[in-house]
């Protein structure tokens, strides 16, 4: 039997899928199937059964499944430390985010990390932000990438870098033709946001309420790419991260408007779960993404960037719900 088998076997379970646990691991669906039913063979049992809500592990499967985690949790941490005495970077690391990070953040670290490091397989999952926590605890994945950090006990936040949020008009619309829009002229605006409990939702909303506006949804969507197909056939406007946007507003069919107030901040993290063992990978990879010497986003400065860190105070505060987030929402002037 092979460590890779039990692994395939773990990511069954806790996946509930063959498909995921394939994809997680490289290899083929049919793949995936045929380890299975070599360990049914040789233990002469049923291990898994399927059914309507996934795959479910028998008795038989979860006694094995107890058992074959802590063997490929020690295995683990054993290559990470023989890989560490011979400096060899490799293996792979799974990482999970949001689209709006993954699509228009990411890349350009992701092409550095895999030129400097050949070796190692990069596994990017989008997941909506509440399934990124949940995946690092029960060890799905190595580590996410988020907007808004929240704080959690069991939970590593790493500052990765920040957003500046801008709004996203048709070219149409009567604020198209202005570079800069006042919050408080967005009174009465049709807007196209993210799901309630999308955090850039939240502070977006903040933003608004501050300035005494009331947004109207349109329309609600769970990505970025949904919002701004919405945006561009004239459902409404969005406030979104600027990088999003650039390539439309390049095209043509997006405009983007700066806001007179100043400069609004969206933090992002890099996440682990707390006491986890990281492979030399892993940590490579976040070297990457906090040393890189890649440019920064648009026209953020030190005075906003100050003022970043106070926005990471703003949401811890708000995740705990205590109601002085919103009064403490990030708002550093331009200089540029």
């Amino acid at each position: 039997m092979h460590i890779e088998t039990l692994k395939v076997f773990c990511d069954i379970i806790e996946s509930g899928s063959f498909s995921y646990a394939a994809s997680q691991n490289f290899v083929t669906q049919s793949a995936v199937s045929q380890q299975v039913r070599s360990l049914e063979e040789k233990y002469d049992c049923r291990l898994i059964e399927r059914g309507r809500a996934g795959v479910k592990p028998t008795p038989a499967g979860q006694i094995l499944y107890t058992a074959s985690k802590e063997i490929v949790r020690r295995f683990l941490e054993l290559e990470n430390k023989l890989r560490e005495i011979g400096s060899v970077v490799a293996g792979s690391i799974r990482v999970g985010t949001v689209y709006s990070v993954g699509l228009h953040e990411l890349p350009p670290y992701l092409t550095e990390f895999l030129r400097n490091f050949p070796a190692v397989n990069v596994h990017l999952e989008y997941l909506r932000a509440n399934k990124i926590y949940e995946d690092l605890i029960e060890g799905k994945i190595d580590l996410g990438v988020v907007a808004y950090p929240a704080k959690r006990s069991q939970i590593v936040a790493v500052p990765f870098r920040h957003d500046e949020l801008v709004l996203a008009v048709p070219p149409d619309n009567p604020l198209a033709k202005h570079n800069k829009v006042a919050v408080g002229q967005l009174q009465g605006q049709k807007f196209v946001g993210y799901e309630r409990d999308v955090a850039t939702r939240k502070a977006s909303d903040r933003i608004l309420r501050e300035h005494g506006v009331k947004p109207q949804y349109a329309l609600e969507f769970d990505n970025i790419e949904t919002i701004k197909r919405a945006v561009e056939i004239g459902l409404g406007c969005a406030i979104v991260p600027r990088m999003t946007v650039e390539n439309e507003v390049n095209r043509g069919t997006l405009r983007m408007l700066e806001f007179q107030e100043g400069t609004f901040l969206r933090p992002l993290a890099i996440i682990y779960k707390r006491g986890r063992e990281l492979s030399p990978a892993v940590r490579k990879f976040i070297d990457t993404l906090t040393q890189s010497m890649l440019p920064k986003v648009g026209r953020i400065d030190r005075n906003a960037e100050r003022a970043a860190r106070e926005a990471e105070r703003a949401a811890r505060e708000a995740e705990r719900g205590d109601g002085k987030g919103g009064d403490r929402l990030e708002k550093a002037e331009k200089t540029a």
